[in-house]
């Protein structure tokens, strides 16, 4: 069954409202100092700081605009989640010709939905295949960020493959996500779990024009928190780690181990993945008062930094500041206690975006990218993307 444009946009709206309520419920007035400026943000801002954010994600956009190709997609076409990602900071503000590019974008995304209800392309021989889990995910929250064409239908069938690529079984992956169920092995991760229980959670409204006695599409989310729990270290493994997330229950320790107070080696915890759990937690429905997100919280302020993805550098940089902004703003404070001090992290994320973004000479306009480039963030459209939905969230809801 088909619906309208301004129904979907409605149900986001209801969406938002009720997540910012919620979040003001979890934060206690005297812990959220808020600053009124002139563009009527309520993020701790000043209003040349937030001009100066509008213009990065204006020269961003222009560049992304620039880019687009003939058939409505951005890099490399193996991989929709990369003209997705854009699609979504396009759907963010206004931009002129954001319609027409919104259009082709949703349209070239399309083309890859499977019979399946996933939204990817399959790559024989490649180790996670197309990556089927990791793209259907972000092309859901894409779509439904854009609310644009008739896509309630592909959103439903998407979250019907996205919940039954949940992993179950007696082993330490259960209830978390990998990258491709038909490669029919146990293997899951935190990136991939995020990815996927953000977009579940993000879109669920859209269950509301399901059939009527059609079951529902939906995460096992108590398998969900037993996953969460598997690669978050508790206090048994020491002040330092305590709280902090890491990528894999089993192997794969992407920061590296350490030998803690007991003598015990163990996985260290680090930035990106610390920020996902926590805001995994959230959306496991965890309270925000609750100890485990707490104390991924305590971690967090323990390191911060924005000059590193604390725990791997340079890696992954620019995922790290993308979700930090989202589970910060999910969290609810946007005063935060960092060493000695507290800092508006809103105001911190927005100066480090704009200082790092790049300015093409030939065009003037902007793009981020790392030159690390472990997790394709060599790709200037991804990194770009990933910048501009940061400073979106970071100023509380991009204004035109």
């Amino acid at each position: 069954m088909y619906h309208t444009k301004n129904m979907i946009k409605f149900i986001i709206a209801l969406t938002m409202v009720a997540m910012a309520a919620a979040a003001e419920e979890a934060a206690p007035r005297e812990q959220v100092l808020r600053q009124r400026n002139g563009s009527g943000i309520d993020v701790g801002l000043d209003r040349s700081l937030v001009n100066e954010a509008y213009h990065a994600i204006r020269r961003a956009k222009d560049w992304l605009a620039a880019l687009q190709k003939d058939n409505g997609g951005w890099s490399d076409d193996q991989y929709p989640a990369l003209t997705a990602l854009p699609l979504w900071a396009f759907a963010g503000g206004d931009y002129p010709g954001r319609e027409q590019i919104m259009e082709r974008a949703i349209e070239h995304i399309l083309a890859y939905v499977q019979p399946n209800g996933g939204i990817y392309r399959h790559i024989e021989g490649r180790r996670g295949g197309g990556l089927s889990n990791y793209n259907t995910a972000i092309c859901m929250k894409a779509l439904y960020a854009a609310a644009g064409h008739d896509v309630v239908p592909v959103i439903l069938n998407a979250r019907r493959f996205l919940a039954a690529a949940q992993h179950h079984g007696d082993d330490d992956f259960s209830g978390g996500m990998g990258y491709d169920r038909l490669t029919d092995r146990p293997y899951t991760d935190l990136n991939n779990t995020a990815i996927a229980y953000e977009a579940m959670r993000l879109t669920e409204q859209v269950e509301e024009f399901r059939t009527a006695g059609t079951a529902r599409a939906d995460l096992d989310w108590e398998a969900a928190r037993r996953f969460l729990a598997r690669v978050q270290h508790t206090a048994e493994a020491g002040k330092e780690e305590a709280g902090g997330f890491f990528y894999r229950p089993d192997a794969d320790p992407k920061a590296g181990v350490r030998t803690n107070e007991t003598g015990n080696v163990i996985f260290r915890a680090y930035g990106s993945m610390t920020y996902s759990g926590m805001l995994s937690l959230i959306y496991a429905d965890v309270s925000r008062n609750d100890t485990r997100v707490q104390s991924a919280f305590d971690w967090a302020m323990r390191h911060w930094t924005l000059e590193e993805n604390p725990g791997a550098g340079s890696e992954g940089v620019y995922y790290f500041y993308n979700v930090l902004t989202k589970a910060l703003a999910a969290f609810g404070r946007d005063r935060i206690p960092a060493g000695d001090t507290d800092i508006f992290w809103r105001r911190e994320i927005v100066r480090k975006l704009v200082n790092l973004q790049r300015i093409d000479p030939a065009t003037g306009h902007g793009y981020w990218v790392n030159d690390h480039g472990r997790y394709l963030e060599s790709d200037p459209v991804l990194v770009t993307s990933y910048s501009i939905l940061a400073l979106q969230i970071a100023l509380g809801g991009e204004q035109p």
